[in-house]
């Protein structure tokens, strides 16, 4: 049986893929920061029939992935998936940021897919399968205004998957990333109105994506479907970036 954990899937994204996997059959795991927002949708998935638990725990926390995990773990088994969703935002000027703003950027999104990946690994390995996904950005391939260290700990996760697919994926494991474009999630609403309007002026389809696009592309990903996807990024961006 497929059993996938994916971090930061309260709300927005993540919520989105727990729903999607789950309903192609997947034990999920709900991770969030928030106890009660993780619960809630492993409620809903549950009352629709489907197969999950809440885990709460701060992906940054060596203390809390193994938490996170062992709850997983003792549930339903090794994880067979990895979805590393988890994530933050902060909107300011690079002149603005201080280091304690770069460190907690850098420490959800890259620490956190550094953490949990390793957690979850060694019994992919042993088993010779596995998948890990990684949500990236596409602020991580062009950058963003105002959003320096957002983008540079987008960036670092796409080299992080390259680097890591190039490993394993001769080991049975294979790893890629998600970079989507602006999405209709609480983090990006969080975001100014003007920041939001000028990125949906510059968009060629002329709208921002719903969490449920990018749930698709990361169910593809996690399928035996994908199983020529090797440290690909992939991006449901409304165009705004073009490989």
């Amino acid at each position: 049986m497929k059993s996938v954990v994916i971090t930061g899937a309260g709300s927005g994204i993540g919520r989105a893929c727990a729903f999607r996997l789950a309903a192609d059959g997947y034990r999920v795991t709900v991770n969030d920061l928030r106890a009660d927002a993780g619960e809630a949708v492993a409620a809903e998935i549950r009352a629709k029939g489907g197969t999950a638990i809440a885990a709460a725990g701060d992906v940054s926390s060596e203390a809390d992935v193994k938490t996170i995990v062992g709850a997983s773990r003792a549930a339903f088994g090794d994880p067979t998936h990895l979805v590393n969703n988890a994530g933050i935002v902060q909107q300011a000027l690079f002149v603005d940021l201080t280091p304690a703003d770069f460190d907690r950027m850098f420490a959800v999104h890259v620490r956190g897919v550094f953490l949990m990946t390793k957690a979850v690994l060694p019994a992919m390995l042993a088993s010779k399968s596995g998948v890990v996904v990684n949500m990236a950005s596409q602020l991580g391939q062009i950058g963003g205004v105002e959003l320096t260290h957002y983008s540079a700990a987008k960036s670092a996760i796409i080299g992080l998957t390259k680097s890591l697919a190039r490993e394993v994926s001769g080991l049975g494991v294979r790893v890629n990333a998600v970079a989507p474009g602006p999405i209709n999630t609480p983090l990006v609403r969080a975001l100014s109105e003007d920041w939001r309007k000028t990125k949906a002026a510059e968009l060629p389809l002329g709208r921002f994506g719903e969490p449920e696009e990018v749930a698709a592309a990361v169910a593809f990903l996690c399928s035996d479907e994908a199983s020529l996807f090797v440290g690909q990024t992939i991006g449901p961006n409304s165009g705004d970036v073009m490989l």
